[in-house]
């Protein structure tokens, strides 16, 4: 029988001295290149990230880098300094600069730990029948309690909530109207002319 196979492991994280150095390269590269490699550091943006719009970046950074070389071709000065040099070299220029920042923000956004105040995703199910070990998150990220579902109405009777006992000042005082109750029912009445029929 086919299964799922075993759980992808976790995408290891490089350590902090790794991570700075390829940063500082990676961002060093375009500058110092006056922007004629500044595709590479949205290369490796892209290859890190694996995400769409980072790959439609580094395509839009070679793009760039093309119309550049079209302005720069058509200027036939040594130093440039036509208009269309001067274009082709601010486009350059711009380009490298803007792969150098979105480099940093891309490498930078997708190593940092996750936010406290934002839910993580829910851990993978079980391979062949087997538990996942619980994530390391779990704790540092509690759940709010979940309130359980209220019981569908049956014909059954459901019996009245207990009630608690009475104070004793309570009993005694009743017991004592009873008392007082009996008494006048006994003895009908008095010849002052109060009475009103025994009560």
């Amino acid at each position: 029988m086919q299964g799922h196979g075993y759980a992808p492991p976790p995408p290891r994280r490089p350590s902090t001295g790794v991570l700075v150095l390829l940063r500082v390269i990676f961002a060093a590269l375009p500058i110092l290149s006056i922007g004629f490699l500044a595709w590479v550091a949205t290369l490796r943006a892209a290859i890190v990230t694996r995400k769409g719009s980072d790959w439609w970046i580094f395509g839009g950074s070679l793009a760039v880098l093309g119309v550049s070389f079209g302005f720069l071709a058509t200027d036939n000065t040594d130093d440039f300094s036509t208009v269309n040099g001067n274009i082709g070299m601010s486009i350059l220029l711009l380009n490298a600069a803007a792969c150098t920042g979105y480099f940093l923000y891309a490498d930078i956004s997708h190593y940092r730990p996750h936010p406290t105040g934002h839910p993580l995703p829910p851990a993978p199910g079980p391979v062949y029948g087997y538990p996942q070990p619980p994530s390391p998150y779990a704790a540092a990220h509690p759940q709010p309690p979940v309130m359980p579902m209220p019981a569908p109405a049956t014909s059954t009777p459901v019996p009245p909530p207990p009630q608690r006992p009475a104070p004793a000042r309570i009993d005694q005082v009743r017991a004592e109207l009873d008392e007082l109750s009996d008494y006048l029912r006994r003895h009908p009445g008095h010849t002052d002319g109060n009475h009103e029929g025994g009560r």
